[in-house]
């Protein structure tokens, strides 16, 4: 597999891609695409999240579970989609908690770039999905290397912000130094669970809060 990513990614993970489990789940996309299987996102996107957000910029975390597997709708960064698809329903809802914590007005796309620009990495716990079949990809190899990116960034650097919305992202808490960073969890934006806790959460202006007291720039979170 190319692993196309940007420099200062490659250099901090450089020891997990010779691992058998990197080349496990290399092989298995790889052979799942000889028999004709799609998968998404295509292949110069599965690590568009490390190429848009390099390690020395990352300063919040958004943590998902796998991409979306639905035509035209991954493109390798958590919760976003291209110019031109249809926001997915868990991110209409988070524009609109966008909306009621920041007066964000709600954009008239669901691309994420400009987060990942400005140091906001979209990690997807699964990098890759069959087409239809969510979660498909779960237990090929990708979370022993996605858990090893979360230690890095803990490890290497501070004051960053996890937002670990429902169950499957807060399980990754314990992989992360809360004497560095600061770790907010809500239930997942999902309609099924989005009003058990995750509208009213805040989590955007309490991220920018934080950072501002660390010194650092707040993220700009409009996309209009």
């Amino acid at each position: 597999m190319d692993v196309k990513m940007e420099s200062s990614w490659k250099e901090a993970l450089r020891s997990e891609f010779s691992k058998p489990y990197f080349e496990q789940a290399a092989l298995h996309v790889k052979t799942e695409k000889s028999q004709g299987k799609i998968i998404y996102p295509p292949g110069s996107l599965i690590f568009n999240a490390f190429e848009s957000t390099p390690l020395d910029k990352v300063k919040v975390v958004i943590l998902g579970q796998d991409p979306y597997h639905g035509p035209g709708q991954a493109h390798g960064l958590c919760f976003s989609v291209p110019d031109g698809i249809p926001a997915p329903p868990s991110l209409v809802n988070i524009f609109k908690e966008l909306r009621d914590d920041l007066g964000v007005q709600i954009p008239a796309h669901g691309n994420l770039s400009h987060w990942a620009q400005q140091g906001v990495f979209l990690l997807n716990a699964s990098l890759t999905v069959r087409a239809g079949e969510p979660m498909s990809h779960a237990k090929i190899g990708w979370a022993p290397f996605t858990d090893a990116v979360i230690k890095t960034i803990s490890a290497r650097k501070k004051h960053v912000v996890f937002l670990l919305w429902g169950k499957f992202a807060q399980e990754k808490r314990i992989l992360i130094d809360e004497n560095k960073h600061l770790v907010l969890s809500a239930a997942h934006p999902s309609p099924l669970s989005a009003h058990a806790g995750f509208l009213g959460c805040r989590h955007f202006s309490k991220a920018n809060e934080w950072l501002m007291a660390k010194g650092i720039d707040p993220v700009d979170w409009a996309l209009n």
